[in-house]
């Protein structure tokens, strides 16, 4: 059995009964019914996934950060070259980077992977080789990869979380680094929703109007080369995704195969939800919105993903960093579950 086969046989739906005892605690807390809005979900959301009434808070945290290239890049859809994707990948491993700032206070360890980054390996202390190949081919001439790339990218998610995260219960997040990732993750939401690419297409980087309709067009013909099949979700990522994408849906499909909360950070990071939810549609049940993009396809993604967005802070730097902004709003939720006091503990008259 494969690690994939055998990851989706173990996603299982969370339980039902812990939930509803959380949601029964939380009615009994020194508040009205509901007035945590959002906290409240999180937390009786996190019992069930626990397999436990009263929640615990994670024992660790991780940011996981996914590197690869994207050999559509070559079409210029990118304001930045290829270069910047290593250059980045330093930086964060020095820990200069925004994801680094956000995980360090929310008391999360950033963990950098290379998938699939262009050209010979990168040698840096700290830099965890998960590679599949050198970057993506251009999908505008054929598939991005070939069908067992893309299962190994999704297994090197896969393997990276079992690798990193040993303690439980545990909070992840996921994030990711590649010039011209918005490209494919706009293709790969085009190609399982049917939308438009002229309605989910963003500026990425920063690039011009001229740019952008470029952008557009380079999607379509991806599309209209490959013709992705919208009911399998391997042959979508094979086709117009990414290796990095690949390995953030291997990541939530570990996460939902092992009982964790895994955060979602923006675009791209929703792309590879939507892969995962192809793949095992009850992974959905694990994953968290931490925020809405200001790329305008994030927006369809939530929808079709029916999650509901934690922050709405006009982001649209990846990274993880939404998710690591998430993190102790989460914590938050599972606080207030198991350190408020309801109205019999505190000798609260109830209305």
């Amino acid at each position: 059995m494969s690690l994939l086969t055998e990851t989706l046989s173990k996603i299982q739906v969370p339980d039902q009964s812990c939930e509803e005892q959380a949601r029964q605690r939380l009615d009994r807390l020194t508040k009205p019914p509901g007035s945590l809005g959002i906290l409240e979900e999180i937390a009786w959301r996190i019992a069930g996934i626990q397999r436990l009434p009263l929640p615990k808070l994670p024992q660790e945290k991780v940011s996981l950060v996914l590197a690869g290239d994207h050999g559509v890049a070559a079409e210029g859809v990118s304001a930045f070259p290829q270069e910047v994707t290593p250059q980045m990948i330093f930086n964060f491993l020095q820990g200069g980077a925004g994801i680094n700032v956000l995980a360090r206070q929310a008391g999360a360890r950033v963990v950098v992977a290379d998938v699939g980054v262009t050209g010979p390996p990168l040698e840096k202390e700290g830099l965890i080789s998960c590679r599949v190949k050198s970057g993506t081919d251009n999908f505008t001439l054929g598939p991005a990869m070939s069908r067992e790339e893309a299962i190994e990218s999704i297994e090197a998610g896969i393997t990276l979380l079992h690798q990193q995260v040993k303690e439980r219960p545990a909070l992840v997040g996921i994030g990711e680094v590649g010039i011209g990732n918005t490209t494919p993750s706009a293709a790969i939401l085009a190609a399982l929703t049917g939308v438009a690419p002229e309605e989910i297409t963003g500026r990425g980087t920063g690039i011009d109007d001229k740019g952008l309709q470029h952008k557009i067009e380079v999607i379509k013909r991806g599309l209209a080369v490959n013709l992705p099949d919208a009911n399998d979700g391997l042959d979508v990522l094979s086709k117009v995704g990414g290796l990095e994408i690949g390995a953030m849906a291997g990541v939530i499909l570990g996460c939902a195969a092992a009982g964790i909360p895994v955060v979602l950070d923006g675009f791209i990071s929703g792309a590879a939800a939507m892969l995962a939810i192809a793949l095992a549609p009850l992974s959905r049940k694990f994953m968290f919105a931490s925020h809405v993009s200001e790329e305008p396809g994030h927006r369809i993604m939530m929808q079709k993903l029916e999650l509901k967005p934690i922050l709405h802070m006009e982001m649209r730097l990846g990274e993880g960093t939404g998710a690591a902004l998430a993190f102790p709003i989460i914590e938050s939720a599972l606080r207030i579950i198991n350190e408020m006091a309801t109205f019999a503990e505190a000798g609260v008259s109830e209305g």
